[in-house]
């Protein structure tokens, strides 16, 4: 699967992008017809300690996904966006194979 990064308003950290590469290729196990995804990091001006967003899009045959998370860190904004995917991949495969 093609993991596209990119970060808006800041330079992103080669580890962070590692580390969302690694953590979206485990989406491969409940889906395996991911086309590509699209991970877009964004700092928001607010006061709030959770000012990191991740928006992560993913691309399968006939439909898109998208998951936008608010946390603390990027790291753990792209590992609840992870988690949120995989029950969505998981509902999706489901509904295919249920139309099979």
């Amino acid at each position: 699967m093609k993991v596209n990064v990119q970060a808006v308003n800041f330079n992103i950290d080669k580890k962070l992008i590692d580390f969302t590469n690694e953590k979206l290729s485990k989406l491969d196990k409940y889906f395996d017809k991911i086309v590509s995804s699209d991970v877009f990091f964004k700092l928001e001006n607010t006061s709030d300690k959770e000012n990191k967003t991740v928006e992560i899009k993913i691309q399968v045959p006939g439909d898109e996904f998208m998951v936008k998370k608010t946390c603390k860190t990027f790291e753990e904004a792209v590992d609840s966006g992870e988690e949120s995917l995989e029950r969505i991949l998981v509902k999706h495969k489901e509904k295919v194979r249920a139309h099979l």
